[in-house]
């Protein structure tokens, strides 16, 4: 059974000394509170945290979904006792509620299928921060854009995601009338672990019924005054689809607090990183300096406005996280800005007294 979901040579391999300790290979596919719902050799089980891995697991290590265990024989209660975890291939993360720490979302993932709604509350900038994310935790993501039978103007919808997408493929589509599903079986292959992510009301559960071919999950009604949803998924599950494919659901986010490098940054942004090399001054600050290409392109509206501050506002958050976990970079930030400032106070004294003379 194991195999079914994603076991293959190269990780029986790696469990080598694992199975020399005399424990067996299990995958999370749902966790509820202190328990977790794995798949093992000989089917499904309960399992809980043994007492060395609670003790010695740290930020970050506790099993998630899709996570691959090493678990021992069941204790009194008939749980298997979990053990260690597996190295992960993939991590999606955000920061965890209040801005501390970083929370693994789904783990081992291959393909991220980022899930927005042609509604009213169709948000490019929402885009661009998962796409960041994704493109961070390793997985391949792929832009799907569903209620397509709600939207009134869908190719206007499909073009400005298609301006920001950077490379990701895009997917239009209606999951209540199938119309478009079946553009997503090429990502959706045997073995292969896809994650649904997008805030509430995307539509992420009606995607997974519609491609499982029944009911697996709840769906709700999405309020009339914004088009935002409600939870209707509580938990994150992963269900195996008649392709074959693997497929995690899961709840969604009202917000996505970036944990992430720069190179995912500019890789979601490649137009203004192509614009930035092309800037005269290497130095260039985007403000004033002859030369800017950043400048000219949002004269001539080949940048839009948005886009660049989205850029911007995303670089700033992940600087302070950066600064947050190290205090020399806060101090290095000081000190650039510091410069700045003082450089760009000479610049306009320079041109006042230019004026004046």
């Amino acid at each position: 059974m194991i195999k079914d979901f994603g076991w293959s040579g190269a990780l029986e391999a790696a469990f080598a000394a694992h199975a020399a300790a005399g424990w067996l290979p299990a995958r999370v596919v749902a966790h509820h509170r202190g328990l977790w719902r794995l798949v093992t050799q000989a089917g499904e089980c309960s399992g809980r945290l043994s007492g060395r891995f609670a003790a010695e697991a740290a930020a970050g290590e506790h099993p998630v979904v899709g996570d691959w265990l090493a678990i021992s024989r069941t204790d009194d209660e008939g749980d298997a006792l979990i053990q260690a975890l597996m190295p992960r291939k993939s991590g999606f993360t955000r920061r965890a509620a209040g801005g501390v720490g970083v929370q693994v979302v789904a783990s081992n993932v291959d393909v991220a299928l980022l899930v927005a709604a042609l509604n009213d509350d169709f948000n490019p900038r929402r885009l661009e921060r998962y796409l960041v994310a994704t493109r961070d935790s390793g997985a391949a993501p792929v832009i799907v854009l569903t209620k397509l039978d709600l939207s009134s103007d869908a190719a206007a919808q499909r073009q400005a995601v298609d301006d920001i997408a950077a490379g990701a493929p895009v997917v239009t589509l209606s999951a209540l009338t199938g119309e478009g599903l079946e553009a997503l079986e090429q990502w959706l292959e045997p073995g292969v672990t896809a994650v649904l992510l997008g805030s509430s009301g995307a539509g992420k559960s009606t995607l997974l019924n519609a491609l499982a071919r029944e009911a697996l999950m709840s769906t709700g009604a999405i309020r009339e005054a914004d088009d935002r949803g409600r939870h209707t998924t509580t938990h994150r599950e992963l269900f195996r689809l008649p392709s074959g494919a693997l497929l995690i659901d899961t709840p969604g986010m009202r917000e996505l607090g970036l944990v992430a490098d720069e190179a995912a940054l500019d890789e979601s942004f490649t137009d203004l990183t192509a614009l930035i090399a092309a800037c005269k001054f290497s130095d260039c600050t985007h403000v004033a300096e002859p030369g800017c290409a950043i400048l000219a392109a949002l004269a001539d509206e080949s940048l839009s406005a948005a886009r660049w501050q989205s850029y911007l506002k995303l670089r700033r958050e992940l600087a302070f996280v950066v600064r947050k976990d190290n205090p020399a970079a806060e101090a290095a930030h000081r000190a650039q800005w510091k410069q700045i400032n003082k450089s760009q106070r000479a610049k306009y004294k320079q041109r006042r007294d230019s004026e004046d003379g």
